[in-house]
């Protein structure tokens, strides 16, 4: 088989005609692999496909706007959730979220951009003024290292933005790792670097007339994806109760709603029998009381039935029984001159009896969901924060390990923390588990099953179990070796009782961290400079077109 056969050409020579477009649509497709759609052979295609075009780009110049226009439809649609957020909030028009996708994504596809730049300045300049090149080994290596910078660069600039990494599309089913069990080796944004390097492969040879061993690269992809995992599981030892209260979105901050809203949680939660010991698990969002002393008497009448925190907690207590621990998302305050000036977004530990055992405040705090960037600013032309409250939330310390004596060990990240690779885990502390309480009633239907799905990458790279709780779905138990054990679908009530999955031992990146994805980044730029010495042949896209 050649390529002068491929049903392919008359396509490709159409995206030689129109390179913009092509590689504006080209991201579109590429995001298709992210869930709830998981269509990974397309993903990897798509970002095959636009290698080649950035290869044969005539310059660098042309080269980044082309990685900047595919980067724009890749985050636009693998982002849509997020003009849902602001049909959940009246300070703004609910159509601005359809404004809101695109603009983030012009910022955001600067890092594709940097990417393609970087991979074809190292590929080198045309070979003549009057030929443009295509696709070699150079640009393939070059291009998975320059990636996996973009990315973890995406993640640190202007406080981060990790969500989606093309690694994601490398995640089997939910009782399958894929080939993202190879994350305890790379990191997922090293990963990302992988996934990018097999498509740029694929790109490669076919068009060195080499179908052949393309088949074979595709169907070892293909394996990789379907195979099980490679150890069998294990069961722990501590008794869990997970609840999702099934709270809508639109009752979550109507205090009309509140005791309804608590009596979810609360008849989720009670013991299967007396005395039973285990770790009870509730949502972010989900309890309206304020838990913590010494606020003015005024915030306690306006949040709680008892008006009293002291009160709220033995509540509490009752509901969980003798035995039991609660790990609960909420919202502790920061008073001064008797004024709320600025609050946390917390996890408090109680214990039967009422008395809090420690608690954690939110680090990565979501900008726009959490506080508002020059709020001096941006304030009086009319901008506001998309959930609930006119103060802003301010960051904690960062990760942090709950010592909750027989009931474990405890890393706390609260929702969004969850995607930043490397960023969850006290390494000097490590937990037994992390716990994940989140409320994605606001993200759609494309959030909350990307957002699991970056969870299960984080349990793979750290071999540490995931228990996400949230208010209204997708809640889960992920082991360490990323498998769904059970969840819980969106906008259900309900409960998982089991025993938290056990660790396993620290990975190499839980040793390391985004110094083990950096050297893969490094690993990845020097095969390519090294491939760019060795062999100087590459294919014209005159050729290609003619083939």
């Amino acid at each position: 088989m050649s390529l002068s056969m491929s049903p392919l050409r008359g396509v490709w020579q159409s995206a030689g005609r129109y390179p913009r477009l092509a590689a504006l649509l080209l991201g579109v497709l590429a995001a298709a692999g992210f869930q709830p759609l998981g269509y990974w052979p397309l993903a990897l295609a798509a970002m095959a496909a636009f290698a080649a075009l950035a290869a044969a780009a005539p310059d660098a110049r042309r080269a980044a706007l082309l990685g900047w226009l595919f980067g724009f439809g890749h985050f636009t649609f693998g982002n849509n959730w997020i003009a849902t957020a602001f049909t959940y909030q009246a300070e703004m028009p609910p159509v601005l979220g359809w404004a809101a996708v695109p603009l983030l994504s012009l910022y955001l596809a600067i890092y594709p951009a940097l990417a393609a730049l970087g991979a074809w300045a190292i590929a080198g300049a045309r070979q003549r003024s009057d030929e443009r090149r295509g696709i070699g080994w150079t640009f393939a290596l070059a291009f998975a290292g320059c990636w996996t910078v973009s990315e973890m660069l995406r993640a640190a600039v202007f406080t981060g933005y990790a969500w989606n990494p093309f690694a994601v599309i490398l995640l089997g089913g939910f009782g399958r790792p894929g080939l993202a069990a190879l994350a305890p080796w790379m990191g997922t944004y090293a990963l990302s670097g992988l996934a990018v390097f097999l498509a740029a492969a694929l790109a490669v040879l076919l068009r060195e007339r080499r179908p052949f061993p393309a088949l074979i690269v595709a169907g070892l992809i293909a394996v990789g994806m379907i195979l099980p995992p490679s150890a069998p599981p294990r069961e722990g030892s501590i008794p869990f109760t997970l609840v999702q209260p099934g709270i809508a979105q639109d009752r979550l901050d109507d205090p009309s709603y509140y005791e309804a809203n608590f009596a979810l949680l609360a008849g989720n939660s009670m013991p299967r029998q007396a005395g039973e010991r285990r770790v009870v698990l509730w949502p972010e969002s989900g309890l309206a009381d304020y838990l913590r002393p010494g606020y003015p008497q005024r915030f306690y009448d306006r949040m709680t039935a008892f008006g009293d925190p002291d009160a709220a907690r033995r509540r509490i207590g009752r509901i969980i029984g003798p035995g039991s621990v609660l790990l609960t998302g909420g919202v502790d305050l920061e008073i001064a001159d008797g004024r709320a000036v600025a609050a946390y977004n917390a996890v408090t530990a109680l214990d039967a009896e009422g008395d809090i055992l420690g608690g954690y405040a939110k680090a990565h705090l979501v900008p726009y969901g959490e506080y508002l960037p020059m709020r001096p600013l941006l304030e009086p032309i009319g901008l506001s924060r998309l959930v609930a409250g006119t103060i802003d939330f301010l960051p904690g310390p960062g990760p942090r390990t709950l010592d909750l004596g027989p009931w474990g060990k405890a890393g706390v990240q609260i929702c969004y923390e969850i995607v930043f690779s490397g960023e969850v885990v006290d390494r000097a502390d490590r937990p037994d588990y992390i716990y994940n309480p989140s409320n994605d009633g606001w993200f759609g239907r494309f959030g909350p099953p990307q957002h699991l799905a970056q969870a299960r990458l984080r349990a793979i790279e750290e071999a540490l179990p995931v228990l996400r709780s949230t208010t209204s779905g997708i809640s889960a138990v992920i082991d360490a070796r990323g498998a769904v054990r059970a969840w819980l679908p969106m906008h259900r009530s309900g409960r998982i009782d089991g025993v938290i999955p056990p660790a396993g031992p620290p990975t190499p990146f839980a040793r390391l961290g985004l110094l083990l994805s950096f050297a893969w980044a490094m690993v990845f730029l020097c095969a390519g400079l090294i491939a760019s010495r060795s062999s100087r042949r590459y294919l014209p896209v005159s050729d290609i077109s003619a083939a």
